[in-house]
């Protein structure tokens, strides 16, 4: 059963920082395309950013140069550290993962940055 776990979200002001975690169980967490989709109140899940396998990066415009994306293969986590935030940016953000066609999402954490 694979498992996504997220956490660091939280309130934070509006020119502030959080850096979100995602740790997976599983064993072969570098053959996992994986990335951070994020879902405001009435709204559908959007793509924040996506790192492959070989590092490859790819960010909604919304969240360039603000947002990086990047993985620790050997803690089997995956990180989204989000600089200047925006009360835009208020969303619940979930971790997604993908190995040889099978998807998985994590729980989600939300994020609320106020003005």
């Amino acid at each position: 059963q694979v498992q996504l776990v997220e956490s660091g979200g939280g309130l934070v002001q509006t020119g502030g920082s959080l850096r979100l975690s995602c740790t997976a169980s599983i064993t072969s967490f570098s053959t996992y395309s994986m990335a951070w989709y994020r879902q405001a109140s009435g709204n559908q899940r959007d793509l924040v950013a996506s790192i492959g396998i070989g590092g490859t990066t790819n960010y909604a415009d919304s969240v360039k140069g603000r947002f990086t994306i990047s993985r620790d293969n050997a803690k089997n986590t995956v990180y989204l550290q989000m600089n200047s935030l925006k009360p835009e940016d208020t969303a619940v953000y979930y971790c997604w993962g993908r190995h040889f066609g099978m998807a998985y999402w994590g729980q989600g954490t939300q994020v609320t940055v106020s003005s």
